[in-house]
């Protein structure tokens, strides 16, 4: 019985993260690089947009996500019908983790040395040659880092999205474990989100080792 409701719990938890990292992706990736490209050079001159992004960043990233998930009900029931459920999860789960991937990526292109990037804009790169063909590929290896970073971010979330119903090991920890005072269930728990923890990371440092070895 506890291993299929580990198994259940454990299926839920890899979906949630799986999916609110490929969203966050999506969108937090190209926020990193908005993020990058609308600062300026001196600190003074840095552009209005800059500091309209920033705020929201750093705006969401304040807020605790136990707090998240609540405010952002009623938008998760007009985006997936429900507040219940592993894809009512996917709502808050992706809103958190792209501002915080957002930011990770950003720190990841400033890595990129500006000589580069002043010899680009020389020969005359647009901006758009400028992402595709210079910052992206110098900075892939890091924004592979930080996306993992996320999605282990995200595997502690998943677990306290549990506390509302979102599914997955922590609600499993929480009605089971704690609620039933089983101390089985929690520690059965405990494992297997360490487990997936490693396992992403583990997976996330490979890659980011191959992608950064191919280009030198």
């Amino acid at each position: 019985m506890l291993l299929e409701q580990l198994f259940k719990a454990t299926s839920e938890t890899i979906y949630m993260v799986l999916v609110s990292s490929l969203f966050s992706s999506i969108l937090g990736i190209p926020l990193g690089f908005a993020l990058y490209l609308f600062r300026k050079r001196p600190k003074q001159h840095r552009s209005l947009i800059y500091h309209g992004l920033a705020f929201l960043v750093n705006a969401t990233r304040s807020i605790p996500f136990i707090i998240l998930m609540v405010a952002l009900i009623p938008l998760t029931r007009l985006v997936v019908g429900t507040s219940i459920g592993t894809n009512a999860a996917l709502v808050p789960l992706t809103l958190a983790a792209v501002p915080f991937l957002a930011r990770l990526v950003e720190a990841c292109v400033l890595e990129v040395p500006y000589g580069v990037v002043e010899a680009a804009l020389a020969m005359g790169a647009s901006k758009a040659q400028l992402v595709c063909r210079v910052l992206w590929p110098e900075a892939l290896g890091g924004i592979v880092n930080a996306v993992t970073v996320t999605a282990v971010n995200l595997v502690g979330y998943s677990a306290m999205a549990g506390a509302i119903g979102g599914g997955g090991l922590g609600d499993l920890a929480i009605r089971y474990g704690y609620q039933r005072f089983d101390v089985t269930v929690m520690l059965a728990t405990i494992v297997v989100l360490i487990g997936l923890v490693q396992g992403i990371q583990s997976l996330g440092e490979y890659w980011a080792r191959v992608l950064g070895a191919s280009r030198h």
